[in-house]
């Protein structure tokens, strides 16, 4: 019979798991094909806490949703 200890293990990896399946937000990502500027533009803000300081990964984040047609795609308008 298995302890505490592991089953709280278990679950950790159950959970764990479940965090590495891609959900609806992440499949909208990919579909733009921008996920890894958006991620880089997630990161910058995660850790400066301020937009403003992300400019660059901002530029390059629109950059690429622009080649990738998505403003036609999703009927975005520049703002």
């Amino acid at each position: 019979m298995p302890n505490e200890d592991e089953i709280n293990r278990e679950a950790e990896r159950a959970e764990d798991d479940d965090d590495d399946a891609p959900d609806e937000w992440d499949k909208r990502i990919f579909s733009t094909g921008c996920s890894e500027e958006n991620a880089k533009l997630n990161d910058c803000f995660r850790e400066k806490k301020d937009w403003r300081a992300c400019k660059d990964e901002m530029e390059a984040f629109k950059q690429c949703w622009k080649r990738q047609g998505n403003d036609d795609r999703t009927d975005s308008k520049n703002a």
